[in-house]
């Protein structure tokens, strides 16, 4: 008699929605199988490398025997001062960076962990949607109940917190915000991170903002931090990463400053769960934050074309596309009678071009796709002039 063993995932796993990109891999095999040429708009990976002098910083850390060891858990006391000075220049707001910035390896980690430092089992988060799907899975892990906040064209993809029931609002732990916003490339100003920072003293809820890109922004329209709001150090932590504004997304490191016992709740379940970033890593990320910043400036000049290029393109294709001011994607309104997986998969069959259905970040992303920028201009260039031969 042959013994059988069962398998079985845990009911926070069996909650998650279907993976992403599940459905769009399938789709471009078949497309790849029948010979197409194959225009990957998917996903957000910058196709630009790494520059030459964080490259050489990492090669002769690398060589150091002292970077083989365990690093500090916190981060090297250097990282996190450059961080801090970085962030000042950029900002304006000074924090002490050995209580109120913690490395990560990268913002992701940092995202996914902190619902763990505060979220009992069924406290409230709340959610951007659509929104970087790690919002929600991690929320889902700590034992906290998702609340979803809508981001809706008619109020520029910006949460209505004034339409949060008190009910909701008082259970409410940590609210999740993001801007530049993936997916929708839309940005916020200071009045908006003003009301969510009132809205934290109000209920009581840790202000998480997720600036992944806030260094990626175009026609000179600088991103606000949400620390610039007074008040705002009191009741928030941001997440800063080096993988979009330095082209490091392998490299994985990160940091996160802000109120320091919040940064020093996410410490503690980060030294259960991992050992630090690398040492030569840290040394590299030291080199990108302290640079001469024009290699930055260089690759939002890049970007601003090859947004220059897709917006233009789809707008001529017959698309309804506005020109976004920040992040590398754009968020395309899909034409009437196409739902987004609908548009996606037309898309992709006909044209062979990879995009994303906005409902894969959430309910209210349906009606939309997401396009990528990480990709040459050649390749744009040739996606809208597939996009123009087809009748959407």
């Amino acid at each position: 008699m042959t013994k059988r063993f069962n398998v079985e995932l845990s009911n926070k796993v069996k909650e998650l929605p279907p993976y992403l990109f599940a459905r769009i891999d399938q789709l471009k095999k078949e497309a790849k199988d029948k010979g197409m040429d194959i225009i990957d708009l998917g996903i957000g990976d910058p196709d630009l490398p790494t520059p030459k002098n964080i490259i050489e910083a990492l090669k002769k850390a690398s060589e150091d025997p002292q970077n083989h060891r365990y690093p500090s858990y916190s981060g090297m006391n250097k990282f996190r001062e450059i961080a801090a000075k970085w962030y000042e220049k950029r900002f304006g707001p000074s924090f002490n960076p050995e209580t109120e910035i913690l490395s990560l390896i990268g913002s992701k980690e940092g995202i996914a962990n902190i619902p763990f430092a505060f979220v009992n089992f069924d406290d409230v988060v709340l959610i951007p949607n659509p929104g970087y799907p790690v919002y929600n899975s991690s929320t889902i892990f700590s034992g906290g109940k998702p609340y979803i906040m809508p981001l809706k064209k008619e109020n520029n993809f910006l949460p209505d917190l004034d339409c949060i029931p008190e009910e909701i609002a008082k259970k409410a732990k940590i609210m999740f915000i993001n801007y530049p916003n993936n997916p929708t490339s839309a940005s916020c100003g200071l009045d908006f991170f003003k009301k969510a920072v009132d809205f934290a003293f109000k209920y009581n809820v840790i202000v998480c903002h997720d600036a992944a890109y806030s260094e990626i922004f175009y026609d000179g329209c600088k991103t606000p931090s949400l620390f610039e709001v007074n008040g705002a150090k009191e009741v928030g932590i941001e997440f800063h990463s080096l993988s979009k504004t330095y082209n490091m997304t392998g490299w994985r490191i990160g940091f996160a400053i802000g109120n320091k016992e919040i940064v020093g709740g996410l410490g503690k379940i980060k030294t259960n769960i991992d050992s630090g970033v690398f040492q030569a890593v840290q040394f590299a990320a030291i080199e990108a934050l302290s640079c001469d910043q024009k290699i930055v400036e260089e690759m939002r000049n890049i970007y601003q074309s090859r947004r220059d290029i897709m917006a233009e393109g789809l707008q001529k294709a017959g698309f309804d596309i506005t020109k976004p001011k920040a992040t590398f994607y754009m968020w395309i309104p899909c034409p009437k009678n196409f739902t987004s997986e609908k548009l996606t998969t037309h898309i992709l069959q006909n044209l062979g071009i990879v995009t994303t259905p906005g409902n894969g970040f959430g309910k209210h992303g349906e009606g939309y796709i997401r396009v990528s920028l990480t990709t040459p201009s050649e390749k744009l260039k040739e996606a809208v002039e597939r996009l123009k031969k087809i009748n959407i």
